[in-house]
């Protein structure tokens, strides 16, 4: 995510990491997939392919992607959910950071895709989110993609009213030199159809 003026730190304090695991361990025990978003990235990568999951939270996506065989960088602000990543799987790369100012990371670009699920853009400080998309942008190789999962309305979102248009994130994203290739209503691949309250979108940065 940005910064501690960003959404989700007004809503969880910064300390939602635990719970937040919990919350997934007892779906996962009940049956359900929890691993929808890398199996959804899994069939538009290529082998061994470099990620980078920007908002990774606990690191659920990015650990199962590395189990599935891709090189994974995980980045988030909040040190409570970055706490259970590092815990979980120590050996992966989990960077605490601003995703406004990723260039200050020392990120090798070239990542052959950047994630940012589970409402990562809604949820970012208001007025960053140009700034981010820019920033993901950047760092991919020619060709490489850009997925996101947003809610639209208040039902997908733990907010009280959307943040975010898709007229919007897409604007955004054409100013960073991407393009919309694709867009679903789940992870799952569901076609979305306008109005409705999810979203993800895949955008290609353009071969040079």
């Amino acid at each position: 995510m940005s910064s501690q003026d960003d959404r989700w730190a007004k809503l969880t304090g910064g300390q939602a990491g635990e719970e937040y695991a919990r919350r997934f361990a007892r779906l996962a025990e009940s049956g359900q997939d929890v691993h929808g978003e890398a199996a959804f990235c899994d069939a538009l990568l290529e082998p061994a392919a470099r990620v980078l999951d920007a908002g990774c939270g606990t690191g659920r996506i990015a650990i199962r992607l590395a189990q599935l065989g891709y090189r994974c960088t995980g980045v988030d602000v909040d040190r409570s959910m970055l706490a259970v990543a590092r815990r979980d799987a120590p050996a992966q790369e989990w960077l605490h950071g601003d995703l406004a100012h990723l260039d200050g990371l020392g990120l090798e670009p070239g990542f052959d895709l950047a994630l940012a699920a589970g409402n990562v853009v809604p949820l970012l400080a208001p007025g960053t989110e140009p700034a981010v998309v820019r920033q993901l942008a950047a760092v991919l190789r020619p060709g490489a993609l850009l997925i996101t999962g947003m809610g639209l309305d208040a039902r997908h979102l733990p907010l009280p009213e959307p943040t975010v248009t898709l007229e919007e994130f897409d604007d955004w994203c054409t100013q960073a030199g991407l393009t919309l290739r694709q867009r679903f209503a789940t992870w799952s691949g569901d076609p979305y159809r306008p109005g409705g309250g999810y979203a993800v979108s895949v955008h290609a940065r353009p071969v040079d």
